[in-house]
């Protein structure tokens, strides 16, 4: 499976000092339908474990997934800050899956190339 970060959640992975691995990890559970919420639309929120503390109280991942495929790390937030995105972020969210998870092999390459898109490597791991 690809997994990518848009700037937004790479900004976002650095400052809460996010692992490669912690992302792949989400997305290894999500890939064997341990999904924290599906919000539709190709939407998921995954959760991921601040260091020292566990999932429950930690960091959010919205995620645009499709199973199989291709996941794009697009937003985050802490629990403790914000509660949940609300209605029309969800529909934005939605917008976005279904453009980015449509884009074709040449439009993922050239979203890397640009610099707008982010690719995980996974080291060796493979996320079905």
């Amino acid at each position: 499976m690809q997994v990518y970060l848009n700037n937004a959640f790479s900004r976002f992975a650095r400052r809460n000092d996010i692992s490669a691995e912690e992302l792949c990890e989400a997305v290894s559970r999500a890939a064997d339908g341990l999904i924290d919420a599906r919000l539709g639309g190709g939407v998921i929120k995954q959760r991921i474990a601040r260091k020292g503390e566990g999932r429950s109280g930690g960091l959010r991942a919205m995620i645009l997934f499709k199973e199989g495929k291709r996941a794009i790390f697009v937003h985050g937030f802490a629990k403790k800050d914000v509660g949940n995105i609300d209605g029309s972020e969800l529909q934005a969210l939605k917008k976005l899956a279904k453009v980015m998870l449509a884009y074709s092999e040449a439009q993922i390459v050239s979203a890397v190339a640009s610099g707008l898109l982010l690719e995980v490597r996974c080291d060796g791991k493979t996320i079905s």
